[in-house]
């Protein structure tokens, strides 16, 4: 397995940021929050969305959530939703593993998060380990790395979870980092290594106790940075299967990927509250029932709202759903789109209006300012 590097005065620092801005959330979402489980809900999803996307799997975040709540997609295919109920399966059993006492991650743990993946698709052998070597090619048929010979694979799958075991008094970050570094580099399986990767690194850090484990992954911030994740394992890599090259950088990006994702969850938070204490009002002087306060924060950040999805988050009958929905677009909080049979809502041109009146979202400060430039330089 690749070594741990030796953490610079940067990487401390980087570290003792990133836990003042959890503490900080979790002092926030301590008290009740109505919108908590809301913001949970699309930060799962946003998890999904990302970690997927680095893949070329790209769907809107409404179907990301609407696998979660076990619903029919609006507008992916039918392969498209499988690759995500795939993955939301093998996320959700990561983190039940995290959550149990006696839960460890090993060889048989990963097989079946494996499995959970791509058992959409037996053509890709899910939940074993490849019998061939492996060569990764871009899109113009340039081979990019390659991997360990496949009879070195159960050795240093066995390595790598042992390695974990032994080495539980390094931070999460950077064991997470590492655990991922080592899963994508020995690229165990035919297909789904980059996203076993970064679903066992989610596992390590939940693993470790932090708080609200849905919002410390980095899978949003990796699937919206997807061409410096690549550059980070290249560089870090060269290529091919080099456990003796140094780690350092790609740990400084994983870090990095961290700030930047506790910053963004932080920034939402308060917009959440600005934002929920805003609806809440004006239904108020509307006169209109708070229970609609979660489909329209659903629609505020763009996703499209069904009936069946209100009845089943508010508990309220057909009649009763029929008539809230009715109400919100009469006050041009929401907006009916299509037909009956297919219908469903978006925000209106009020409830836009009051998105905006939020203002403009703070820039994020990168702590490693001088990180995008190297990563763009040619690999070495």
């Amino acid at each position: 397995m690749f070594a741990y590097p030796s953490l610079d005065d940067e990487d401390t620092a980087v570290l003792a940021s990133v836990s003042q801005l959890r503490d900080a959330l979790a002092d926030r979402l301590r008290p009740a929050r109505r919108w908590a489980g809301s913001l949970r809900r699309t930060s799962f999803a946003r998890n999904i969305q990302g970690s997927n996307s680095i893949e070329g799997i790209d769907v809107r975040l409404d179907d990301a959530v609407a696998a979660i709540d076990d619903e029919p997609p609006l507008s992916a295919d039918e392969q498209t939703f499988a690759e995500i109920r795939g993955y939301r399966q093998a996320l959700e059993f990561a983190l039940a593993i995290a959550r149990d006492p006696h839960g460890r991650v090993d060889e048989s743990a990963l097989r079946a998060m494996h499995f959970m993946i791509q058992s959409h698709d037996l053509t890709k052998s899910p939940g074993q380990y490849r019998p061939a070597d492996i060569h990764v090619v871009d899109g113009d048929g340039t081979t990019v790395y390659t991997g360990p010979d496949a009879a070195d694979v159960p050795r240093l799958m066995s390595e790598l979870v042992d390695h974990l075991d032994e080495l539980r008094t390094v931070d999460p970050m950077v064991r997470g980092a590492m655990a991922h570094l080592d899963l994508v580099m020995v690229h165990p399986f035919r297909d789904g290594n980059g996203r076993m990767a970064r679903a066992l690194q989610t596992l390590v850090l939940a693993q470790s106790g932090v708080p609200y484990p849905e919002f410390v992954s980095i899978e949003e911030w990796l699937g919206a940075n997807t061409q410096d994740y690549y550059r980070a394992l290249a560089h870090t890599g060269h290529g091919r299967w080099n456990p003796a090259a140094d780690a350092h950088l790609w740990v400084k990006f994983t870090l990095r990927a961290h700030h930047m994702q506790a910053q963004t969850v932080a920034r939402r938070v308060e917009r959440m509250d600005l934002l929920y204490a805003t609806l809440a009002g004006e239904l108020a002087t509307l006169g209109l029932p708070e229970r609609t306060l979660d489909a329209l924060y659903t629609a505020s950040i763009g996703f499209r709202l069904r009936r069946p999805t209100y009845v089943s988050s508010t508990g309220v009958d057909d009649r009763t759903a029929t008539r809230d929905l009715s109400a919100l677009t009469a006050a041009r909080l929401l907006r009916a789109v299509g037909e009956t049979k297919g219908r469903h809502y978006v925000a209106g041109t009020r409830l836009e209006e009051i998105v905006t009146t939020m203002g403009a979202r703070t820039p994020l400060t990168d702590p490693y300012p001088w990180l995008p430039s190297r990563l763009a330089q040619p690999v070495g």
